[in-house]
C-alpha cells in the first residue's frame, strides 16, 4: 500500500531533499507541502495523509501547536516531528502534543525512510541521540527517587533468559543512543545484521519499537546509561 506523506517546513531547500529522499522508496508519495503551521490543518483535511512530517520552529503557528491541532481534529494521522533540537524538553512536549515520532535534521537517508515506515506502520520513532538524552533524564528522576526513599539501585543483569549475548550487546548500544550503523561498527558486523537483531529483540520483548524496548530495559536494570 501506498503511504501518503505530509511535509510541512518553512525552508524550501529542506523539503525539497526530503521529498527526493523520500520518494526513493517505492511505497512513499509526497502529497502536499506547506511552510507554515497554518497550512498543517487544511492539507491535511484535504489530502488525508497517513503521515505528516513537521518541523518545530514555524513562524506564525509553530509545529507544537499544530501538532496539537492535528491530533484533535484527525486522531488516525500520523505526526512525526522533524527538529534541529535534541533538548528532552522539545520533545516531551511534541510527545505530549500528539506526534508518535521525533527526528533529527541530522539523520541519515536510511533513517529518516526507516523512522517513516514505522510510524506509518503505527509504531513510534526517536532518533537515537534523543532517546538517549530522554533516557538519561529518566534515570536522573528514578535516582532522584531513589535517593529520597534510601533505594539502592541494584546491580545491571543482562537478560540472558530473553535474550543472546550479542542481542544483550544491542540492546545496550541501543540505550546509549546508537543507531544502527553505528552498532554495526561497533560490533563488527553489517547494518542488515543490526536490523535482525533489534527486530528479534522487539519481538522477545514483546514491544513495538526501539524506544519502548529501551524504557523495559532501564525499567528491569537491564543496561547501563552511560
Amino acid at each position: 500500500m501506498m503511504t501518503k506523506i505530509v511535509i510541512i517546513d518553512d525552508h524550501q531547500l529542506f523539503r525539497e531533499g526530503v521529498k527526493r529522499i523520500l520518494e526513493f522508496e517505492e511505497t512513499f508519495k509526497v502529497v502536499a507541502e506547506g511552510d507554515d503551521g497554518t497550512e498543517a490543518t487544511e492539507l491535511v483535511e484535504q489530502h488525508q495523509p497517513d503521515v505528516v512530517l513537521m518541523d518545530i520552529n514555524m513562524p506564525n503557528i509553530n509545529g507544537i501547536e499544530a501538532t496539537k491541532e492535528l491530533a484533535d481534529k484527525f486522531p488516525d494521522t500520523k505526526i512525526m516531528i522533524l527538529s534541529i533540537h535534541d533538548d528532552e524538553n522539545y520533545v516531551t512536549h511534541a510527545l505530549k502534543t500528539g506526534a508518535i515520532g521525533y527526528m533529527l535534521k541530522e539523520m541519515d537517508s536510511n533513517e529518516l525512510i526507516d523512522a517513516v515506515k514505522i510510524v506509518a506502520a503505527g509504531g513510534s520513532y526517536l532518533h537515537p541521540k534523543v532517546t538517549k538524552n530522554l533516557v538519561k533524564d529518566y534515570r536522573r528522576l528514578a535516582s532522584d527517587e531513589d535517593n529520597s526513599t534510601g533505594y539502592v539501585q541494584p546491580e545491571i543483569r543482562r537478560p540472558l533468559h530473553l535474550l543472546t549475548r550479542r542481542e544483550c550487546e544491542v540492546l545496550q548500544l541501543l540505550a546509549d543512543g546508537c543507531s544502527n550503523r553505528t552498532i554495526g561498527d561497533e560490533l563488527f558486523i553489517s547494518e542488515k545484521t543490526v536490523k535482525n537483531h533489534v527486530s528479534n529483540i522487539l519481538q522477545k520483548l514483546n514491544v513495538n519499537d526501539r524506544t519502548q524496548a529501551v524504557v523495559q530495559a532501564i525499567k528491569n536494570g537491564w543496561v547501563e546509561v552511560r
